[in-house]
This record gives structure tokens, C-alpha cells and sequence, in this order.
């Protein structure tokens, strides 16, 4: 039977203050959690708390820069001290500027890897004693279609991020199988969220939107859809795994058959 309550669950979601990662708070706060918004923007973080908090539901900030691997390990040491308890680890942060190859530099390229792969090392290990202790637990990672199935012009430091992202899921999984934790993760595709400022304006994303074979752009709350079902009781057989949220976008073998 499908479980969607998480009465009693700690759930940590790094990158919650907007676009996916609010979507995500918001969808398990929904369903009973206590949810933990982590951002890089503390403030937005902490008025997506309070706005979850007016609808009665359970939910705190932290502010965090994932770069540093210090403060991505105390951010769980954080939760634990404040909620005593973490169930779901969602590492949802990610960092992307739209950049030509020829000009990606060492600090730009070692600023997306630190926050979209490395930070997952760090805050899965801190969480991997928390979760032993308590019997099990979730590590649920966002990952993308760009770098593990495609590639996008100006994308190539986050298309390896990702693609790290992917192989970190199966290792993960596999060493931690034995505490009763699965690690799994969700590849977008094309989502209407204010990063796809990045990649150009209303007329490209309309475009891009007519090419999906579902006809729309992806929401935040398709995402947030998958998480929770990776997170819940009917997804307890399933780790090392990633689902493709992306409207058939990368089904097509050329683009010419879909006009």
C-alpha cells in the first residue's frame, strides 16, 4: 500500500528556498513531515519556512553555503541537534551558470562540482550514521537529463556535475544497502522554475516547450512528485535508481519526427 505520511519524518532539502526545492518542502510538508529548508539564500529560506509555517504546517531554515564541505557536514548536524531525527535527505542545490566551454574557468568549474557532486558526499555521510542508528533512511538526489542522456550548449560543467551525480547514486547504494538506506535520484528535464532564466528568454522556452513530446514545460511540482514517492514505503525495494521527469523529451531519436 502507498504510504504518503510522514508524520514524525525529519526531511532535509538542500536548495528549498525556490523553484524545485520549494516545490519539494512544500509537497512533504503537505504530507506531514517536518521539513528543513537549506539554502545559500537565508533569508528567502526563512521566508519559505514562515509561508509553510502560516499554513500549519512543520518547517524551519537554515542558511548554508554547500561549497564548503564544513558547513555542508554541519548542516546536518544542525537538523539532528534542532529535530533530533533525519529520515530524507534531499540534496536538490545546484549551481549552473550558462557558460560557453571556451570560458569556463578552474574557479567556476570547481564551485559547480563542489556544490552539485562533492556537497552530496558530504552530507550523506554525516547523515549515513544518524539514518544507521535509526534503522534506515532516504538519500534523494537531484540529478538531470543534461550530462547522464544530453547535453545543452553552455552546460558542460554542469552536465559533468550531474553525470558524477548519477554514478555517485549506484556506488552510494550499493555501501549503504547494508544500513537500511536507499540512494536514489530524479533527472529533470526542461522545468518552468526561475533558473530557466538561464538559458534564454520567453520566446527559446516556448519553443523548447512545443519540442517536448507532452506539449508543456516541466512544473516544480512534477519533481517534487517523484521525490515523495521515492521517499515513501512503496519505493522501499528500489535504490540506485534514477526516474526521468522530463515529458518524453529525450524519447525522440531526432527532433524531426516529432513536426
Amino acid at each position: 500500500m502507498l504510504k504518503l505520511d510522514f508524520a514524525g519524518k525529519v526531511v532535509l532539502v538542500t536548495g528549498g528556498a525556490q523553484g524545485i526545492g520549494a516545490a519539494i518542502c512544500q509537497l512533504f510538508a503537505r504530507h506531514a513531515a517536518t521539513v528543513v529548508v537549506a539554502d545559500l539564500q537565508g533569508e528567502l529560506a526563512l521566508a519559505t519556512a514562515a509561508a509553510l509555517r502560516a499554513q500549519g504546517l512543520q518547517a524551519s531554515a537554515c542558511q548554508c553555503d554547500l561549497a564548503e564541505p564544513e558547513q555542508a557536514t554541519a548542516l546536518v548536524g544542525r537538523v539532528l541537534e534542532q529535530q533530533g531525527r533525519l529520515d530524507v535527505l534531499i540534496h536538490n542545490a545546484a549551481y549552473f551558470p550558462l557558460t560557453a566551454f571556451a570560458d569556463i574557468s578552474p574557479a567556476l568549474l570547481q564551485r559547480t562540482l563542489a556544490v552539485n557532486l562533492q556537497a552530496l558526499f558530504w552530507l550523506s555521510q554525516a547523515a549515513q550514521a544518524a539514518m544507521r542508528g535509526q534503522g534506515g533512511g532516504r538519500i534523494i538526489a537531484t540529478s538531470s537529463v543534461t550530462g547522464p542522456r544530453v547535453a545543452y550548449p553552455g552546460l558542460a560543467h554542469y552536465a559533468a556535475s550531474k553525470a558524477g551525480v548519477n554514478g555517485f547514486i549506484r556506488a552510494a547504494a550499493l555501501e549503504l544497502a547494508a544500513d537500511h538506506i536507499t540512494v536514489n535520484g530524479v533527472e529533470p528535464g526542461m522545468i518552468r522554475t526561475p533558473a530557466m532564466d538561464n538559458l534564454g528568454d520567453a520566446g527559446l522556452n516556448a519553443a523548447i516547450a512545443g519540442s517536448i513530446p507532452l506539449g508543456r514545460l516541466g512544473e516544480p511540482t512534477d519533481i517534487a512528485a517523484a521525490m515523495l514517492f521515492l521517499a515513501s514505503d512503496a519505493a522501499g525495494y528500489i535504490t540506485g535508481q534514477t526516474i526521468v521527469v522530463d515529458g518524453g523529451a529525450t524519447l525522440p531519436e531526432s527532433s524531426a519526427v516529432m513536426h
